[in-house]
């Protein structure tokens, strides 16, 4: 029997650097808007930063975004664009919404635990992980995910249909979505200055101790007792450097995002608050690095002076930041 196949024509499956712009890139630049990942990033307003700890958990989770598909929502009230989000809590209709769609040509964003998905060689729940689907047939789902998993990707549909149906934190009820735009979209120009002022301003003024540049100084706080709160510091330390520094769980991958699309910004806008602010989030960026670095080597060694200096980092981390954002807020006031 010939396996069935349906595929939406016309999809660029280029993989970007988070799992969430890169499923965004996919479903707009087939709807005709071709932005870049730093500039999704920027208007979704997606930086931020959360340290978060509990009794079930192996290490603290430093999270250097807003929670998983607010990013989403943020760039599409942004952009005037249709989001339409559906959710279920039943596998056959979940798959029935996505197919509908794909054999009506369409790429659709899927959220779900990248623990399940045969690409994936680390294998750790994340229930956040957002992928675009563009195809399937008989045995395989046709996804594209970041550069880093491989861009245009193949998982089997079990895999795909157990890593929708994961129930846990971060996770959506088979969550699947579509975005559509206006015929005559605002200038992005237009959409620059509130996006900004809305990520400066939650990050200034969170309401816990936990978030924003609050959230910065707690984790250089508590980071020189990490080597004896963590489960396994040979591997969850260097662990958690890896996330910092290649998926952007708590630093320099988010930061680096975010000072490409402020110099992206200073190309359109002439506004020194607005180069001030690039030109600290460029020197955040290199401190992540260096923060990163020293997290790794601290759980390789066991050495807690790497943890001290790492505090040392963090805490010039939560100034520099909360300098930038104090300039950032100020635009168009």
């Amino acid at each position: 029997m010939t396996p069935s196949m349906s595929m939406a024509p016309n999809v660029d499956t280029r993989g970007g650097q988070h799992c969430e712009t890169t499923a965004l890139g996919v479903l707009l630049r087939h709807q005709g808007i071709d932005l870049s990942e730093p500039m999704l990033f920027g208007l979704g307003s997606g930086l931020s930063f959360v340290y978060w700890d509990g009794k079930a958990m192996d290490f603290p989770f430093l999270g250097g975004r807003v929670k998983p598909f607010e990013l989403t929502r943020n760039l599409a009230a942004r952009l005037g664009l249709d989001l339409a989000v559906q959710e279920t809590t039943s596998p056959r209709r979940a798959w029935e919404n996505v197919a509908a769609l794909i054999d009506a040509g369409r790429p659709v964003g899927l959220q779900l635990d990248s623990y399940h998905l045969d690409y994936f060689t680390a294998k750790v729940h994340f229930g956040g992980h957002i992928v675009a689907m563009y195809g399937y047939d008989d045995h395989d789902a046709h996804l594209v995910d970041t550069a880093q998993q491989g861009g245009a990707v193949t998982t089997g549909l079990d895999s795909l249909a157990r890593a929708r149906a994961e129930r846990g934190p971060m996770t959506a009820r088979h969550r699947s979505f579509t975005l559509t735009a206006p015929a005559a979209p605002p200038a992005v120009e237009e959409r620059l200055v509130p996006a900004i002022t809305a990520c400066a301003d939650a990050f200034l003024a969170p309401p816990i101790a936990n978030l924003g540049h609050r959230g910065v100084a707690k984790a250089a706080e508590l980071a020189p007792t990490w080597l004896r709160r963590a489960a396994d510091p040979g591997r969850d330390l260097p662990h958690a450097a890896l996330l910092m520094e290649r998926a952007g769980t708590g630093g320099a991958l988010f930061r680096n995002l975010y000072r490409d699309f402020l110099a992206e910004c200073a190309g359109l806008l002439d506004d020194d608050r607005l180069r001030t602010g690039h030109r600290l989030y460029a020197e955040a960026a290199v401190l992540w690095t260096e923060t990163a670095a020293l997290i790794a080597k601290a759980g390789e060694s066991a050495d807690a002076e790497c943890l001290t200096r790492a505090a040392g980092l963090l805490r010039d981390l939560a100034r520099v930041e909360r300098e930038a954002m104090q300039s950032l807020s100020r635009l168009g006031r």
